[in-house]
């Protein structure tokens, strides 16, 4: 059995001996389940703190799988969820030797924000499901706290915000709702019923967003972006700089057009063909933008800093991440800091889901074959972003477009991430891993070794693809009886003294602990090698010389 199959197998009998509560929820589903249903659990489990659907596996203890031929598309399955919900819903399909078994991961809720179904804010009760009570919705709400973008600016009037901003809002309102009528209302009656102002006045919202340089300057002067141009590391004055101290709608072009005056296009061939990749591709740099100035801290001093390098852009927003935040579950969790701008934000259209602009931006750095954004400058005072710009490896984007076309297979954000730790032979964290399987069934990844010892590595069809097979084989190691041919060879050469558990360390450096034993076991077992002493005196010798 596949070392990656095991280890799932493993996993499921530690589940399956949990109690069912918080975290589980067990359905036999043996023939087939409603997707309503499994919805309204997904629903419920998020708004609990997340948790796992797990399909093929009776409910009462002691538990056993009984197998499930529900959902014979799980990838289907997991793709309406999540045009359901906001949510980045993982599918692990385990073949048990008793039957199929299928587990849906449920991360969080975004915080403060209960989720439903059909209308009704969901939560499991004993083995059924029920309506959240008034008491526990008011405490979610109040998980978010206050809202700084929705308070009223003292003093502030129509008079203070840009005419043109607010017509660019509209526009892009229209196109997103496709609701004509919007353009026969009046600049005020849109902001009334965007609710960026109401009968009480004009929100810091409306001021961010659409206010002129003059009320910005008087009401809330650190609403401002800074742009910086440096052509080298060095200190000193920038080579070009512009100041937006202007509602967001009247700059959101323009910073753009600066930025992609200075945007490379870096050339690579395949074959006849010479493709362009600029460095700084403008879907990512708009969600940079975007989220800097919805997620920053107002209350704050301090402006938006976006600084463009050659081969980089850092963009820099003062207050940290918001409260629950870091930077290990950016791509899970979801907080809006300023949720009236962030409605408003998705009324028009640059918000099309919550908390999808990171995800975004790891995809497309991921696909461009650039290294990931990277936050690790960050700190509790600011959130600082870097994109870098540098293609490092342009055979893997034409790998990764050759595989979607052929196997009419779309990437997740955490499969794009798991294959670009494993290009950059980094570790796979546990939370990717439930994706290797149907990454190996598409001829992506490939296992090598077994259980404990069990790593994985592009496929060879990538090094064949990338022109580098010698590759390939070095990653691959030499096969299991090769390797065994190589241990009873040392050990035949060694037979007067013995040999020591760490000469097979070094006769297979590229093998696991766990790997090498298990060769050593297979040979002992075929009754090729012996073991005599214990410990640092234990020996290993050819069995004849033991007879």
């Amino acid at each position: 059995m596949p070392g990656h199959m095991q280890d799932a197998i493993e996993r499921l009998k530690r589940w399956m001996n949990e109690l069912e509560g918080e975290k589980l929820e067990f359905k036999e589903a043996k023939h087939n389940y409603d997707f309503d249903r499994l919805l309204e659990y997904a629903v419920a489990l998020a708004n609990e703190g997340g948790g796992k659907i797990i399909l093929g596996v009776s409910d009462k203890r002691p538990r056993s799988v009984v197998g499930t031929s529900a959902f014979a598309q799980p990838e289907r399955t997991r793709a309406g969820l999540m045009e359901k919900l906001p949510l980045r819903i993982e599918v692990e399909i385990i073949e048990h030797p008793q039957g199929r078994v299928l587990v849906f991961t449920i991360p969080p809720r975004p915080i403060g924000v209960p989720l439903q179904a059909e209308g009704i804010y969901l939560e499991r009760h004993g083995d059924s499901l029920r309506p959240m009570t008034p008491e526990k919705l008011k405490t979610i709400f109040n998980e978010v706290g206050h809202d700084f973008s929705a308070d009223f600016c003292p003093g502030a009037s129509m008079a203070d915000l840009d005419t043109n901003a607010i017509e660019a809002f509209r526009k892009r309102w229209i196109i997103k709702s496709g609701n004509q009528a919007l353009q026969q209302r009046t600049l005020e009656q849109i902001l009334h019923d965007a609710e960026a102002i109401t009968d009480q006045g004009i929100t810091f919202a409306a001021l961010i967003l659409f206010g002129t340089r003059q009320a910005l300057g008087k009401y809330l002067a650190q609403a401002e972006v800074i742009f910086e141009y440096r052509s080298s590391e060095a200190a000193g004055p920038a080579q070009d700089r512009k100041e937006y101290r202007q509602g967001f709608f009247g700059f959101y072009e323009d910073i753009w057009n600066t930025i992609n005056l200075r945007n490379n296009k870096q050339h690579y061939q395949d074959g006849l063909f010479v493709y362009d990749i600029p460095t700084f591709e403008e879907r990512m740099v708009r969600e940079a933008v975007l989220n800097a100035v919805s997620h920053r801290d107002y209350r704050l001093g301090g402006s938006v800093f976006i600084r463009q390098f050659s081969n980089r852009l850092e963009v820099v927003s003062p207050g940290g991440f918001p409260p629950g935040i870091n930077q290990e579950n950016i791509l899970d969790r979801q907080y809006p800091r300023n949720r009236r701008m962030a409605e408003m934000f998705g009324k028009c259209g640059l918000v099309e889901r919550s908390g999808q602009g990171v995800n975004l931006m790891f995809e497309q750095a991921i696909r461009h074959s650039k290294l990931p954004p990277d936050f690790a400058k960050s700190d509790e005072y600011q959130v600082n972003l870097t994109l870098h710009g540098q293609v490092q490896d342009p055979k893997f984007v034409n790998f990764l477009e050759k595989i979607a076309q052929e196997s009419e297979l779309s990437f997740t954000t955490q499969d794009l991430i798991l294959l670009d730790h494993i290009h950059r032979t980094q570790s796979i964290p546990d939370s990717l891993r439930s994706r290797v399987p149907l990454l190996i069934e598409h001829g992506v990844l490939e296992s090598v070794g077994r259980t404990s010892g069990t790593k994985y590595i592009l496929s060879k069809r990538f090094y064949s693809f990338v022109g580098r097979k010698g590759v390939y084989t070095r990653k691959r190691g030499l096969d299991r009886n090769t390797n065994k041919e190589l241990i009873l060879k040392h050990v035949f050469d060694n037979k007067e003294l013995g040999c020591a558990f760490n000469e097979f360390v070094q006769v297979l450096p590229h093998g696991s602990t766990s790997y090498i034993q298990g060769l050593l076991r297979e040979l002992k077992a075929e009754g090729k090698i012996t073991l005599t002493g214990r410990k640092r005196w234990a020996r290993w010798y050819p069995a004849f010389k033991a007879q």
